[in-house]
């Protein structure tokens, strides 16, 4: 096969795979809005063909929502927003507007579990304070004060009509799932995996005669990154060992969607997928007196979405602290208007500033543009234009053994930029990008240089079968 230049130099390991411009970390607290109502901020996306063995003829889908849990933050813990949308959108026909969306809304009951408290013969029955009040074994249900519960659907373009249609148990053809409580601590859960394993349901997708999986509940966060030093004015040496630095998320949770859908049907003619999530709430949101555990709001109105996440970093260092909240909500089909941050990005000249290496000098940089707006020229464009994951499910599967962590700059195409897996090392490939890997050394003389943030991962951090990430910590790891 004769690849093009972009995707010769890549796969010849001789210059970085792009993503999106120029990124350090993971979409944690990305944008200033969206701080404020963390329960829908997306952490991170991923978007691979599955390589659990059997399963290569599906994709998995990874939307990763609500930063920077701590283990041990009860009592109430990390339910999602009842009143809230989480979605994953596919566009297969490329034009950067959603084909196929899955729809992820969430409901909370509370048991309302009460003790008999006072002396005998003058008792109240009391509430208790904690959504807990007994050890919970695998299946159980029991055990628990508040249970979460959620629905999905699939909302797909058909002509000139949008038609939404439930996805059922395919076991039990019930439109409703049941969301694991968090992993409160080994006391209250002895064994969190046995536990969490039975909230992996087979799901009956309409109009397809092949099963697809779904997965929602907390784990152990995927992303591996020098956090805190790489904000304070990327206080590490860029050019230093690859693992010689602490993943600052090491003792980090998160809340996973992920979703496991025949590669058939999520394509349409053209092989090459785009994928993104993104969270809405209600336009308004009116405080009320009396506030209840089912109404501590009033939530009314048009959806509107606060949050998106495509390809990773995107909102963290591309994108102009003036413009975050505009591109948590907008779509990939409005990109042009933040053209000029991957034309004209920032990042590079901070690290010249920083580190006296070379920030590239050609403008505007069309080997972004290419990165940000079309996918790699002979790997995944899809004649779409607008920012998000890009996946060829042509391309084979690579086992989980034998994946580089540095995607196709390893040899391994089956890897980032061509979609995302949890093992791909988005950090130091997406710097190395930014500083000219795929320029000409006369307009970037540092754009060979190895930078890395120096927090290691590869595929051994992870399962090698569904859901792929790792069970969470838990708050409390006594028995």
């Amino acid at each position: 096969m004769k690849f093009p230049r972009t995707l010769a130099l890549l796969a010849a390991g001789t210059a970085v795979v792009p993503a999106v411009a120029a990124h350090v970390v993971s979409s944690h607290r990305e944008a200033p809005a969206i701080t404020e109502t963390p329960k829908v901020d997306g952490t991170d996306f991923y978007m691979f063909r599955s390589y659990e063995s059997g399963q290569e003829g599906f994709v998995t889908l990874v939307a990763d929502y609500i930063p920077l849990q701590d283990p041990y933050g009860g009592p109430n813990y990390f339910l999602l927003d009842p009143d809230a949308r989480y979605e994953i959108h596919v566009d297969n026909d490329g034009d950067a507007i959603a084909d196929v969306t899955f729809r992820f809304q969430f409901h909370n009951e509370l048991q309302d579990v009460q003790l008999a408290i006072g002396p005998q013969g003058a008792q109240k029955q009391v509430s208790i304070p904690l959504i807990n009040f007994a050890p919970i074994g695998a299946g159980d249900i029991a055990g628990l004060n508040v249970q979460e519960f959620y629905t999905l659907d699939v909302i797909r373009k058909q002509g000139k009509k949008v038609v939404s249609l439930p996805v059922l148990n395919a076991d039990t053809q019930e439109m409703e799932f049941r969301k694991p409580v968090d992993n409160i601590g080994n006391k209250s859960i002895p064994d969190y995996a046995a536990y969490a394993a039975t909230h992996v349901y087979d799901i009956a997708l309409p109009g397809s005669d092949v099963p697809g999986r779904v997965f929602v509940g907390q784990r152990k966060d995927p992303f591996v990154v020098n956090l805190g030093e790489t904000f304070d004015l990327v206080n590490l040496d860029p050019l230093g060992d690859p693992a010689g630095n602490l993943d600052d998320l090491a003792d980090a949770n998160v809340t996973s969607l992920v979703l496991e859908i025949p590669i058939s049907f999520l394509v349409a003619e053209n092989p090459v997928i785009g994928g993104w999530t993104t969270a809405s709430l209600p336009k308004t949101r009116v405080l009320v007196k009396q506030p209840t555990f089912e109404e501590p709001n009033k939530e009314k109105g048009k959806y509107l979405q606060v949050s998106r996440l495509g390809s990773p970093l995107v909102n963290e260092v591309v994108i102009g602290l003036k413009d975050k909240d505009r591109f948590n909500a907008s779509e990939p089909a409005a990109d042009a208007q933040f053209l000029d941050y991957v034309d004209y990005p920032t990042l590079p000249a901070l690290l010249e500033a920083l580190f006296g290496v070379t920030a590239p000098t050609q403008f505007p940089r069309t080997d972004l543009e290419q990165a940000f707006l079309t996918g790699v020229t002979g790997l995944n464009q899809n004649g779409a234009v607008g920012e998000m994951l890009r996946l060829n499910t042509d391309i084979d599967v690579t086992p989980a053994a034998m994946q580089s962590q540095l995607g196709v700059l390893g040899g391994d195409l089956a890897g980032f930029p061509n979609g995302r897996r949890p093992g791909d090392d988005v950090v130091d490939i997406e710097l190395r990008v930014a500083m000219g890997a795929l320029l000409d050394v006369s307009v970037a003389p540092s754009g060979q240089l190895p930078y890395t943030d120096g927090a290691f991962l590869d595929a051994s951090f992870f399962d090698q079968t569904f859901p792929y990430l790792l069970t969470p910590l838990p708050g409390s790891p006594q028995n």
